[in-house]
C-alpha cells in the first residue's frame, strides 16, 4: 500500500473492508484510562501532512478500486473542516468508487464546528461517524478521565444527526463498575433517547493489559461479573424509547451476542437477558477463552 502507517492501527469491525486512510496519528485526547489503543510513544498525536495525505490518495486511486474509505487515526474530526473538506473532495475526485467516507470522533471536537460545516462534510461525503460516549453518566465519566460529559456528548450527537451524518455510539457495559452500574445504566439510556442514534453498540469494559492505570484514578472500582453485567445491561435496554436504531452487542468482549433493531426488538433482548440471568447455563454464552479484544 503507498501509505505510510504507523503501527498499531484501529478501525471499528464494520470497517474491515475499508481503505484505512489515516489523516492524524494517534488520538486527540487520549487520556482515557479505559484506553489502550494508543498509549504506545510512537502513537503520540499529531496531524499528518496534507500534501501526503493527497499524494497517497492519489497513489491508491492508480492502484486499485476502492468502495469505502476509514480516515483513521483516532479522531479525524480533530482536524478543520477545510482540511476535511480537501481530503474529502480529493476522495471524491480521485477515488470515483467510493460509497462512504466515515471515522472515529470525539464529542469535544465538535464543540467548536457548527451544524452549517458539518453538513458541507456530510454533502463531501463524510457518511458515518463512530462516536466513543462509553457512558451518559457525569460521574462515571469524570472517573475514567473522558474529558466528556452528558452535555458535551449530546451536543456533538444532536449537531450530527441535524447535518445528517449517521452516528455509530457505544457504550461501555461494565465501566461503572459495581457501585456506579444503576447510574451508568440509566445515563445512559437517556443519552441514547435523547439523540436517536442510527447505530448503538455496546462492549465490556476490558483489560487486557492490566487495570492498574485504570484504578489509578477509578481507586474504589469492582468489575461487575458475568452477571452483573447481564442486569446492567437489561436496566439500560429496559429504559431505551429509541425507533430505527440498529443495536448490536456482539463484539468478542460480550458474553452474550445480541443483534436486531430498537425498539422492534427490545422485548426479545430482555427476554434473552433474564434467561442469561436466571438460567445462563441454557444460553449459548462465550467462554472467557473466546472473549477478548
Amino acid at each position: 500500500m503507498p501509505i505510510e502507517y504507523i503501527e498499531p492501527v484501529f478501525r471499528p469491525p464494520s470497517e474491515a473492508q475499508s481503505l484505512i486512510l489515516p489523516v492524524t496519528n494517534g488520538c486527540s485526547g487520549n487520556k482515557c484510562t479505559f484506553c489502550e489503543m494508543y498509549t504506545a510513544p510512537q502513537k503520540k498525536f499529531a496531524v499528518r501532512d496534507e500534501q501526503q495525505v493527497l499524494d497517497e490518495i492519489k497513489q491508491v486511486a492508480q492502484r486499485m478500486p476502492v468502495q469505502r474509505v476509514f480516515l483513521a487515526d483516532g479522531d479525524a474530526m480533530a482536524l478543520s473542516t477545510r482540511r476535511l473538506l480537501n481530503i474529502l473532495q480529493a476522495i471524491a475526485d480521485h477515488l470515483p468508487t467510493v460509497r462512504r467516507v466515515t471515522s472515529y470522533c470525539l464529542p469535544s471536537n465538535l464543540k467548536n464546528k457548527s451544524v452549517s460545516e458539518l453538513q458541507e462534510l456530510a454533502d463531501a461525503g463524510l457518511k458515518m461517524v463512530y462516536v466513543g460516549a462509553e457512558s451518559g453518566d457525569d460521574q462515571v465519566l469524570e472517573r475514567v478521565n473522558k474529558g466528556e460529559t452528558y452535555a458535551s456528548t449530546l451536543s456533538a450527537l444532536s449537531k450530527l444527526g441535524e447535518a445528517g451524518i449517521k452516528r455509530s455510539v457505544m457504550i461501555l457495559n461494565g465501566l461503572g463498575g459495581r457501585t456506579l452500574s444503576e447510574q451508568h445504566a440509566d445515563q445512559s439510556a437517556a443519552l441514547m433517547n435523547a439523540t436517536q442514534p442510527e447505530f448503538l453498540s455496546t462492549l465490556v469494559v476490558s483489560f487486557p493489559m492490566g487495570d492498574a492505570r485504570f484504578k489509578s484514578r477509578f481507586k474504589d472500582f469492582i468489575a461487575l461479573e458475568q452477571h452483573g453485567l447481564f442486569v446492567e445491561l437489561q436496566r439500560f435496554i429496559s429504559q431505551l424509547q429509541l425507533e430505527k436504531t440498529v443495536f448490536r452487542s456482539d463484539h468478542a468482549s460480550n458474553y452474550l451476542p445480541l443483534k436486531g433493531t430498537l425498539g422492534a426488538d427490545k422485548q426479545r433482548f430482555l427476554a434473552q437477558l433474564q434467561q442469561a440471568i436466571e438460567q445462563p447455563e441454557t444460553m449459548p454464552l462465550r467462554q472467557e477463552w473466546q472473549r477478548g479484544l
